[in-house]
């Protein structure tokens, strides 16, 4: 029996989908919002977790450290996304988190039940439809100092609270956001934040 923690934000898909997925034989499933990850993974102890990339709280990007925690006793578990190619971000957050298993939101559910039953064997899944997104996440152009800019921008964090967040100069902090503007192609600090959320950089 393969123990599966589903994590969505919608509780009607989430729900929907759980439902769907206790049909599969050899599956054992239990769903979460992301809210409640953490905590469901140390009590559940699951031997995969299906995770939505999309994240309620409106920040665009999921905690996908909860899903596999430093301090979890015994094998962490495999982790499979639901994902889209049109957010390459996430795409690239997801497989630097680890996770095996990629599927298409807009395929079939037995895509689904297929990357689960390979991740539960540490065996890589993915739906060949994300390739492009996958493609476009390898010519991501900014460097992981500016994501880190960017994404306490995104927070709406003050250039002075970058600085010491960072240990940076405000002059060090302006450049590199003028350096996300220029290769981001925005007009402005607020419009490059808007691009980046859009492909799942921040």
């Amino acid at each position: 029996m393969i123990r599966v923690l589903l994590v969505h934000d919608a509780c009607l898909v989430r729900s929907v989908l759980a439902e769907w997925l206790r049909r599969a034989p050899g599956l054992q499933v239990e769903d979460t919002p992301w809210r409640g990850a953490l905590a469901k993974v140390r009590s559940l102890c699951p031997d995969v977790c299906a995770a939505d990339l999309e994240c309620g709280d409106g920040h665009g990007v999921p905690p996908l450290g909860d899903l596999c925690p430093p301090s979890m006793a015994g094998r962490p578990p495999a982790l499979v996304v639901l994902a889209s190619a049109n957010r390459p971000g996430l795409l690239k957050r997801a497989a630097e988190a680890g996770a095996l298993g990629f599927v298409d939101k807009a395929g079939s559910p037995d895509g689904l039940v297929r990357a689960i039953r390979s991740v539960a064997g540490r065996e890589r899944f993915v739906d060949a439809s994300l390739g492009f997104g996958f493609l476009k996440a390898a010519q991501m152009p900014l460097t992981r100092r500016e994501l880190s800019v960017l994404s306490l921008a995104a927070g709406g964090a003050s250039v002075a609270e970058i600085a010491g967040s960072l240990h940076l100069s405000h002059g060090t902090v302006r450049n590199y956001m003028a350096a996300i503007t220029r290769k981001t192609g925005a007009r402005n600090r607020i419009d490059a934040i808007r691009i980046s959320r859009g492909e799942g950089w921040v």
